[in-house]
C-alpha cells in the first residue's frame, strides 16, 4: 500500500517554527493533506513528540518519533525512533550536549512545550538551534543504540547539509537514506542509497507542500523503519 509521509515537521518547540504548529494543528493539516504517517522533528528535542503523538490517533495517522539533531559540524541529522520513549532518551542526550546559551525569544522565537490539546506545559530555556557537541559518527551510533534510524538531512542544501560541509556522504558512515529538500532539484542520486523528499515545514501551509510516498505492507512505525533501512 502507498503510505504518504512527510518526516520532518517542526512544531512550535523549534524556536524557528510558527506559534501555529502545535500538536493538534499539525495533525488536524497532515489529516486534510492525505498524509497517512508523520514525524515532527524538532531541533536537538523530542518534547513534543508524545503530544503529536496523541493529537494524530483522532486522525487515524501514524506519527513516527523523532528529532532533527545538529552536530559538531552543523550537519542536520533526521533521527527516526521506534517509540516516543527511545527518541525522548535520544532528546535528553542531545540536550544535555547543547552549549549553554539561553534562548532570546525576541530573536530565535519561543520554545513552547504543549501536550495534546494544544495546552502550553512550558519553554525550554537553552537555544535548541545550536550545534551540539556531538560529532556526526556518534549522533548515529547513539540513535541506532536505541533504535532508531539516522538520516543525513536536506543532503541538497548548502545550509546544514552534510555534501555542502563535508563535500560528499562518507562511506563509512553507512547510512541507508538520505533526505532531499522539497526544492530539490536534478539532483544525482547514489543507487547505494534510498531518498526521501520531506517539507521541512515550519509552518501549517508547507506541510507536504509535494506529497511523496513509501510502498508498505502497513502503516505502522516499524514496517516503516524497516523500509528505510
Amino acid at each position: 500500500m502507498k503510505c504518504y509521509y512527510d518526516f520532518h515537521i517542526h512544531s512550535c518547540l523549534s524556536p524557528c517554527g510558527d506559534m501555529d504548529m502545535t500538536p493538534h494543528s499539525i495533525a488536524g493539516m497532515s489529516y486534510i493533506n492525505g498524509l497517512n504517517a508523520i514525524a515532527v522533528a524538532d531541533h536537538n528535542t523530542a518534547r513534543n513528540v508524545r503530544a503529536v503523538t496523541n493529537a494524530a490517533q483522532q486522525y487515524g495517522i501514524t506519527v513516527v518519533p523523532a528529532i532533527e539533531a545538529e552536530s559538531a559540524e552543523s550537519i542536520h541529522l533526521l533521527c527516526l525512533f521506534p517509540s516516543v520513549e527511545a527518541a525522548e532518551d535520544m532528546g535528553e542526550l542531545l540536550e544535555k550536549n547543547l552549549p549553554p546559551v539561553k534562548n532570546r525569544p525576541d530573536i530565535f522565537g519561543e520554545q513552547v512545550i504543549m501536550n495534546e490539546c494544544d495546552e502550553k506545559q512550558g519553554e525550554i530555556d537553552v537555544l535548541l538551534i545550536n550545534a551540539t557537541m556531538l560529532s556526526v559518527e556518534e549522533i548515529k551510533e547513539e540513535a541506532e543504540k536505541r533504535g532508531g534510524l539516522c538520516i543525513a538531512a536536506h543532503i541538497d542544501r548548502e545550509k546544514n547539509g552534510i555534501v555542502a560541509i563535508l563535500g560528499c556522504v562518507p562511506k563509512e558512515l553507512s547510512f541507508s537514506t538520505l533526505e532531499l529538500s522539497k526544492n530539490a532539484a536534478d539532483f544525482e542520486k547514489d543507487e547505494e542509497y534510498k531518498y526521501i523528499s520531506d517539507s521541512d515545514a515550519h509552518n501549517l501551509t508547507d506541510i507536504a507542500e509535494k506529497r511523496s510516498f513509501l510502498e508498505v505492507e502497513n502503516l505502522t512505525i516499524g514496517e516503516i523503519l524497516k523500509n528505510l533501512r
